[in-house]
């Protein structure tokens, strides 16, 4: 339990004395292209005009195709979105909770 702990205090020590290699700022996400963003639109437009429809009239299996489009629709968003990242502060609250839970 002590190797633990010791193991944790020093990657924490770690993450707080050297904060430039952790931080979010090194990692420069892609800007959108126009073709992108033009895509985006289209998209979210798209889901917007099923969110408009009356799907009182619709049968089961049209609602069900409506749905399967919505999903795919918002994994394609996304997707062109780009991804997670974790800020500096962030990595140290999990870390500490970590460190607190364990």
């Amino acid at each position: 339990m002590k190797k633990i702990r010791l193991t944790l205090t020093t990657l924490l020590l770690l993450f707080i004395l050297f904060p430039g290699s952790v931080s979010a700022s090194n990692v420069i996400a892609p800007a959108p292209t126009a073709a992108e963003t033009a895509e985006a639109n289209a998209l979210l437009a798209r889901l917007s005009e099923i969110d408009a429809l009356d799907k009182a009239g619709m049968s089961s299996s049209e609602k069900k195709e409506l749905r399967k489009e919505v999903k795919a629709t918002k994994s394609r968003l996304r997707a062109i979105g780009g991804g997670v990242y974790v800020s500096v502060g962030a990595l140290i609250i999990i870390l500490l909770l970590l460190i607190i839970l364990l």
